[in-house]
């Protein structure tokens, strides 16, 4: 696994449906707890409005690789 550091983004690797967030979503990491066993990191809309900032583990983000396309996708209305 490669080392995720603070302003990387990263991929969701889980569905957070309490979040509206699914898997392979981007965020912007914005603290790294420890020696990178978790992570704050904030997602948020293209209008650049905060779609939620969580703390997560290392095994529910990835780093981004050059393989992946980005994609759009509307935001679930609450």
């Amino acid at each position: 696994m490669s080392t995720i550091k603070e302003l990387d983004a990263v991929a969701l690797t889980c569905d957070l449906p309490e979040y509206r967030l699914t898997r392979g979503d981007v965020g912007a990491v914005v603290l790294v707890h420890g020696d990178g066993t978790a992570f704050e990191v904030e997602f948020i809309g293209y209008d650049g409005h905060t779609v939620a900032l969580l703390t997560l583990e290392r095994n529910q983000v990835r780093s981004l690789q050059t393989t992946d396309i980005p994609h759009a996708r509307e935001l679930v209305a609450v």
